[in-house]
């Protein structure tokens, strides 16, 4: 095991809250040079810990992990406390939270971040891309990768937002693009089922939940992203490879969220499109790893290990 402060990923085992949660833990691993350790807040409540018993940093996501901090704080009164998102009134539980700027929180002790932490590394990236490469080589450049989720409370996906998506990807392929295709749990099914036809064609892959997923060598071999407006983690995701990224809309009104995709297109990571495929770059959206540098600074000042 390495040595230097442990470093704690509280989460249940939803993939959006729990990527935020070790992904962050990974990249304060690294920035102090520490170890990462997944503790796992199962349905039933119960909380199965790391082999590891002294948390320099204890960090959180996904409201369970609120429940479980007010335990930790007694059982670990010395490590540090950090949610990802907002705690919703619960500030005084945590000396650092990583919000997203659309939350707008107003508190001293809250770091704003567009969108959220996630995985993505650049040696993640390299060693996805090298275990799917029999994928890859398959799908002749350019290459075009589709990012779809689904409905949540603002945001329906319609029979018309669905179709719209299928004559996009089909727009892709005869254009000329390989396609590289991911679908989420929250997906449709008959929208899954239309782009898994896909596949059929020699130059598309449709990933639709079964086996292991290529989900981030798709993302460092995409020469363009398009994404569903739903998901804060996969627009913060794509937007991680410096690649020209396009909004799919969906029905209804994001609230919020406006002021994440507004954030996106002032970074000139995000475009709406036009009907016309740009070839832009620009400075790739690394949040985790800032945030983490930030709670590094801020937690072991000296360089030294938490006590």
């Amino acid at each position: 095991m390495k040595d230097g402060p442990e470093i704690w990923a509280v989460a249940d085992s939803r993939r959006g809250v729990e990527n935020q949660a070790v992904g962050l833990a990974e990249a304060l691993a690294r920035a102090c040079g520490g170890q990462a350790h997944r503790a796992l807040i199962r349905e039933d409540g119960y909380v199965t810990l790391p082999d590891a018993e002294n948390p320099a940093v204890w960090i959180g996501c996904g409201r369970p992990a609120i429940r479980v901090a007010r335990k930790h704080r007694k059982s670990y009164p010395h490590a540090r406390f950090v949610y990802v998102q907002d705690p919703r009134g619960q500030y005084d539980l945590f000396d650092a939270i990583a919000a997203p700027e659309h939350d707008g929180l107003n508190v001293s002790n809250a770091i704003a971040m567009t969108g959220s932490p996630n995985r993505l590394t650049q040696e993640r990236i390299d060693a996805e891309t090298k275990k799917f490469s029999d994928i890859l080589s398959a799908l002749p450049g350019p290459r075009a990768v589709l990012l779809i989720g689904g409905p949540n409370k603002r945001l329906k996906m319609t029979a018309i937002v669905q179709a719209a998506i299928l004559q996009r990807a089909k727009w892709l392929l005869a254009q000329g693009h390989s396609l590289m295709v991911t679908t989420s749990r929250r997906t449709p099914a008959g929208l899954s089922r239309d782009l898994a036809t896909l596949a059929e064609n020699g130059r598309c892959h449709v990933y639709t939940g079964e086996g292991e997923n290529p989900y981030f060598a798709f993302l460092g071999n995409a020469d363009l992203i398009f994404v569903t407006e739903d998901s804060t983690n996969m627009l913060a995701e794509a937007a991680f490879t410096g690649r020209p990224v396009y909004s799919l809309p969906l029905t209804g009104n994001p609230g919020k969220f406006r002021q994440l995709h507004a954030g996106l297109e002032a970074r000139d990571a995000l475009r709406p499109f036009l009907g016309r495929l740009d070839d832009w770059t620009y400075a790739p959206l690394d949040e985790t790893r800032r945030i983490a540098t930030l709670l590094a600074s801020r937690f072991f000042p000296d360089g030294r290990n938490a006590s």
